[in-house]
């Protein structure tokens, strides 16, 4: 965001002062606009009354991601893996890994769900069914182009798919 906002790198000057008042501001207002997506909550029931695990991976750093969990109300996620939990981010399946390994499931038997190119390929390389979720952020490339096994356009959709594997 700053080399955009600013057009500045890491190894420009005045750079890392705009990173550390960008993260103040950032973790100043955390929440106050943050908000699930629609759907996401009946996704999140229909998961839990199937009791089915699952989990959060993501590039936020844990002491964005702790606070911003608990404020929409995710705290009852089997696990979850922050940005600076590993020592690598996704795209590397070291975060998915480790959390199909805190959920005891074998990362073979892993539907990872992801609105970004990176989390597609983190789920590929991990060994993961892959889905990519095309109502979210979606990055630059559109999520038909980025190879998951399955894309689905809602939350409600993934629910609906979920109930056709548990039922087959």
């Amino acid at each position: 965001m700053i080399g955009v906002a600013f057009g500045l790198g890491p190894e420009d000057e005045g750079y890392e002062s705009l990173r550390i008042g960008f993260l103040n501001n950032y973790a100043a207002a955390l929440a106050v606009e943050s908000r699930l997506f629609d759907g996401v909550i009946d996704l999140i029931n229909g998961i839990n009354e199937r009791s089915l695990a699952w989990g959060i991976v993501t590039n936020k750093a844990e002491r964005f991601t702790e606070p911003l969990i608990n404020w929409i109300g995710l705290h009852e996620a089997g696990c979850v893996i922050s940005g600076d939990t590993m020592p690598q981010a996704k795209p590397h399946p070291g975060p998915l890994l480790e959390a199909a390994r805190r959920l005891g499931i074998p990362a073979r038997d892993c539907w990872y769900v992801g609105d970004d190119l990176r989390d597609i390929q983190a789920g590929q390389a991990a060994g993961m069914h892959t889905i990519a979720a095309a109502w979210g952020y979606c990055g630059e490339l559109a999520p038909r182009a980025w190879g998951a096994d399955l894309i689905i356009d809602s939350p409600l959709q993934l629910l609906e798919y979920i109930h056709s594997k548990c039922l087959a």
